[in-house]
């Protein structure tokens, strides 16, 4: 049990820094950032494999920098939706 919230507190804060990266907010709140945190670890470790420290069962280095690339395109579908609307 320790172990899964552990994983969740970690996904938060990778998600939670690709949003500081890019600069830009996750909708969602703090689930948006857990998502964003396990989705870019999927994601990371399909682009650059598992290397690098480990930290609650996540590679860090490729789980930011996947959650980053997730952050981007969200962010540029979130900006298409709002300007096909106006």
């Amino acid at each position: 049990m320790m172990g899964f919230l552990w994983s969740l507190i970690i996904g938060g804060i990778i998600g939670w820094l690709a949003g500081l990266i890019m600069g830009r907010d996750i909708p969602g709140g703090v689930i948006g950032n857990i998502i964003a945190g396990f989705i870019g670890a999927w994601l990371g470790s399909l682009i650059l494999g598992n290397w690098g420290p480990v930290i609650g069962d996540f590679y860090f280095i490729p789980a930011l920098i996947g959650a980053v690339v997730l952050v981007f395109i969200v962010s540029l579908i979130m900006g298409s939706m709002r300007r096909g609307r106006s």
